[in-house]
């Protein structure tokens, strides 16, 4: 399909980066999918998958000075926050619709997000309680994306509006998941490129839910800042690895069908996801401590890539394509049979592929010493089970990442196509 991803009124452009995927693979039956994923006894499950990739960073340097000037446009084909490069903060948020809120309520609390969204990614105040935290402050790149959980159809009666793309993930075997700290009736991501900006638009929302929900769990993060490094280059984790070297790109034909839920959805699928998502979120703490006591080619063995420049242990530069069959002298794989770069490739997984859009998190030091920092992974995809499942199916069988990943908490959200001005997000669903 053509690329249509967001038309943004935002300097410079941000693109994903490179993905050498193949098709998607087609045919599979989703509850045989579940089933099997469930069952399979998923030692390392979503450890890969999520560390993996991220996106990939301007395709321009931006300078500094230029950062609080940059505009997302609210309304749109796909809703912001999706295709748009790395933000240097990030808030996750998720709520449960209040007890007696239903479907009215949860309409006019759609309303009033979408034109609290509006209002803030355009640079103006939120309304006329707005707490002046962002006076001085442009837009900042800021984007305000929003999504319905599988509990929010029970919760407002839309149970026959449910996608079956929504069913839960399947259990992994390699989760600690905090059921507190997972799902939940609706999820904000929030983006920007100044941490008073994205904090500005958190308390807008929080403030804007009243007594229709209360929040559920509330996740910050952070990548570094556009304009940072001499030259633009693809993002690095806590790790330190490079991260997002293979991401798809809005530029390639078949984008759009890999990450979008098509125009005419397939038959049983409702027609208010028509040029949605599904974003799969997951708190992913790295083991820290234990990484940093291997040596820099212990922990290139266990990625498959050189940590100095992102290059494959095959060869050649960043974007070199991986050579799986490429031994060394003793007749040894260069490329570990167990490397995460190697098991996550599409073309080892039917041709399963995503978008990868996360900000790393430090929570701070634990009792012991300990820090709590890793990766709020969020992934993008018009199916999940074409899509986050099978890499995760793989993964578990023998990720060399997993002993040094945890996964603490989980999250599957359907988030609607953009809103045309004079609409709200998901007033297709609320009011169809």
């Amino acid at each position: 399909m053509p690329d249509q991803s967001l038309p943004k009124a935002r300097t410079p452009k941000a693109t994903p980066a490179e993905n050498e995927a193949a098709p998607a693979h087609e045919g599979l039956s989703r509850r045989r999918l579940l089933g099997t994923a469930g069952a399979t006894g998923l030692v390392l499950g979503t450890a890969g998958a999520a560390v993996g990739y991220a996106a990939a960073p301007s395709e321009a340097a931006a300078p500094l000075t230029s950062l609080g000037t940059d505009q997302v446009m609210f309304h749109g084909k796909h809703q912001p926050g999706i295709t748009d490069g790395l933000q240097a903060r990030g808030h996750l948020v998720a709520f449960d619709l209040a007890a007696g809120a239903g479907r009215k309520e949860a309409a006019a609390l759609l309303r009033r997000w979408s034109e609290t969204a509006r209002r803030l990614m355009a640079g103006e105040p939120g309304g006329q309680d707005d707490t002046d935290v962002a006076r001085d402050a442009g837009p900042s790149s800021l984007t305000i994306t929003f999504g319905f959980g599988h509990s929010f159809f029970a919760r407002t009666g839309l149970e026959k509006q449910r996608p079956t793309a929504l069913d839960p993930l399947p259990e992994f075997s390699s989760d600690h998941l905090d059921k507190n700290r997972s799902n939940g009736d609706l999820w904000v991501q929030i983006g920007a490129n100044d941490a008073l900006v994205a904090f500005h638009a958190l308390r807008a929302i929080q403030k804007d839910a009243g007594r229709a929900a209360r929040v559920r769990w509330q996740m910050n993060g952070f990548n570094r800042s556009p304009g940072a490094t001499s030259h633009p280059m693809t993002a690095r984790n806590l790790m330190g690895q490079i991260d997002g070297t293979r991401n798809p790109k809005p530029t390639q034909p078949d984008f759009d069908q890999r990450i979008f839920v098509p125009e005419n959805p397939e038959k049983g699928e409702p027609a208010w996801m028509a040029n949605g998502s599904y974003a799969v979120v997951r708190r992913i703490r790295m083991l820290l401590d234990d990484w940093e006591q291997l040596s820099v080619r212990a922990q290139e063995d266990v990625i498959g890539r050189r940590k100095s420049d992102g290059a494959a242990l095959s060869g050649g530069t960043e974007t070199t394509a991986m050579d799986l069959e490429k031994t060394d002298a003793k007749g040894n794989l260069v490329v570990p049979i167990n490397a995460h770069a190697r098991i996550t490739r599409p073309d080892q997984n039917g041709g399963a592929a995503m978008l990868r859009r996360p900000f790393s998190f430090h929570d701070g030091i634990d009792t012991d010493g300990v820090p709590d920092a890793g990766l709020l992974f969020v992934c993008w995809q018009a199916d999940p089970l074409r899509g986050f499942v099978p890499v995760q199916r793989k993964l578990d069988r023998g990720d060399a990442l997993s002993q040094f990943i945890r996964h603490e908490s989980s999250g599957l959200f359907a988030v609607p196509g953009g809103a045309a001005k004079g609409e709200y997000v998901g007033q297709k669903l609320l009011e169809g």
